[in-house]
């Protein structure tokens, strides 16, 4: 590494702690929603495979979770796989798979965080299925940050899924037609939604530059701040993190009023 190379590691620590100075604590998000995209764009710019580009952006995770830790986040919800993402061919899609899975093994084996899966368990692989439901019952009574897993995750087969469960839930009580209809209003959806007794997301950070959620807790952000970064995932800093935070801490939210 030349002397260019350690001058700018070093303005970027002395930056980074001094933005890690100024901030806030009272103004952190209790939940931040990740939408972790450009792995494959990160991989392709650096000559690497896809799968590569996975690898590197599943060990920024527990990374980011500590960033998190140390700026008391309860809550974090990591979109993995969404429901589109089974459209990918079948040579990228089986190694994203195993990664994922890994990353799931991974934070439950970790011993901070509390993992609980939000998604279509049934569209998932067997073994994946089997590995959410043992990081949910080996984590449960970790008292560390709440990590949403999204995995086989879509916004509009959630809210499906939240008017399914309440249907059914009214059919089992009996409930006629009309007594349903009358029932219905948001907090009754809510309660149905794969975050039930969750805070809403405060924040939702999306890397590589893109600028739209993608079908990512339509429900839950209705209110979200959103903070667009230009970096990809894998390359995504502490120093992101930060700005990401203080933006938010210098807006005024209003709740649609």
């Amino acid at each position: 590494m030349n002397l260019r190379d350690n001058l700018r590691r070093l303005l970027l620590r002395f930056y980074t702690r001094r933005v890690e100075g100024h901030l806030d604590h009272e103004q952190v998000p209790k939940h931040i929603g990740v939408i972790m995209d450009g792995n494959r764009r990160w991989a392709k710019a650096a000559g690497s495979t896809a799968a590569q580009g996975h690898r590197a952006g599943a060990d920024k995770i527990e990374e980011f979770l500590g960033w998190c830790s140390e700026t008391d986040v309860e809550v974090v919800t990591l979109w993995l796989l969404s429901t589109d993402n089974f459209d990918r061919p079948e040579d990228e899609l089986v190694p994203l798979l195993g990664i994922i899975e890994g990353v799931v093994r991974t934070l439950a084996a970790d011993g901070r965080w509390r993992v609980h899966h939000v998604g279509t368990p049934d569209i998932l692989p067997s073994q994946m299925q089997t590995a959410l439901k043992e990081a949910e019952e080996a984590t449960a009574h970790v008292d560390g940050i709440l990590v949403n897993v999204a995995i086989g995750y879509g916004g509009r087969q959630e809210i499906a899924d939240a008017v399914r469960s309440m249907l059914l839930d009214a059919a089992d009580k009996g409930s006629s037609i009309e007594d349903i209809a009358e029932s219905v209003d948001i907090d009754l959806i809510g309660k149905h939604l794969y975050t039930s007794d969750q805070p809403d997301p405060d924040l939702v950070i999306r890397t590589s530059g893109e600028q739209r959620l993608s079908g990512f807790m339509l429900w839950q952000t209705a209110h979200s701040e959103y903070y667009f970064c230009e970096v990809f995932w894998p390359a995504f800093r502490k120093v992101d993190f930060l700005r990401a935070l203080r933006d938010y801490a210098a807006r005024h939210r209003r709740y649609g009023g």
